[in-house]
């Protein structure tokens, strides 16, 4: 499996809270990691950030906010040059798909961890 250069959006250090659960599986596939979320935390060797940086190589972004939470993200994530968006469940947005797939980005509906577990990521 190739490393896929990830950004976590809606990261948390609460290891209840699916991102956190995401974070640490999407590294222990030995994904390069980096997340935005409300807090600055760690979350194992990855760091939480709370502003919206501009990373480079970004291939993934998985969100793990709702969908009233994504707006102020959206210049950020389209600018991003990622190749895939994934909404897990609870955070589907057609605004924001329909944004992204006329950039050419793939848009999938579906759960992170599910995806890693059956070697779809």
């Amino acid at each position: 499996m190739d490393n896929k250069k990830t950004l976590v959006l809606g990261g948390s250090p609460k290891p209840e809270r699916f991102s956190n659960k995401a974070i640490i599986k999407l590294r222990s596939f030995n994904h390069e990691v980096i997340s935005i979320g409300q807090k600055q935390a760690m979350v194992g060797d990855v760091v939480i950030e709370t502003s919206m940086i501009n990373f480079d190589n970004i291939h993934t972004i998985t969100i793990y906010l709702g969908p009233n939470n994504q707006v102020e993200y959206y210049d950020y994530l389209l600018g991003l040059g990622a190749s895939r968006i994934i909404f897990n469940p609870g955070t589907e947005n057609k605004e924001l798909s329909d944004m992204a797939k006329n950039k050419q980005i793939e848009v999938v509906e579906n759960c992170t961890l599910v995806m890693l577990d059956e070697g779809l990521f």
